[in-house]
């Protein structure tokens, strides 16, 4: 690239998540309260709907891939939803366990969980900061 070219981050096309068996993780992640967008089984992946937004959540399966506890430190993907602590409830009813309690950030609160693969996913709120947070 010259001096005078350069590029535009434009914004977030999709997260992709490694997962070691697509059926599996598309059932741990509709517990964890996502819905799937669209599934292509020969393609060995499944997009997950995060909000109204056109990126998502990329699962893709990778046959070597075994269960695996997230190393710490991990890299985290933190969604935002209206209560964290509420969604903390909700993910422990649907039978998921949580890295650790709710706790307090900045902005709100936030609780983390890991599917069998490692991924860790945060689900943020902005309780405290009501005015950075997204608009119903």
């Amino acid at each position: 690239m010259s001096d005078d070219e350069s590029y535009e981050l434009l914004g977030f096309d999709n997260v992709l998540l490694p997962v070691g068996d697509l059926d599996e993780a598309v059932r741990f992640y509709a517990r964890a309260g996502f819905e799937v967008a669209f599934r292509l089984d020969e393609a060995r992946i499944a997009l997950l709907k995060v909000g109204g937004e056109t990126p998502g959540v990329l699962l893709r399966a990778e046959e070597a891939l075994g269960r695996r506890t997230p190393p710490w430190p991990s890299p985290r993907i933190w969604l935002e939803v209206p209560d964290a602590r509420a969604a903390a409830r909700e993910l422990a009813r649907a039978g998921i366990a949580l890295l650790d309690e709710p706790s307090a950030v900045a902005t709100g609160w936030t609780v983390e969980i890991a599917d069998p693969w490692g991924n860790v996913l945060g689900f943020t709120d902005y309780t405290k900061r009501p005015e950075l947070g997204r608009r119903p």
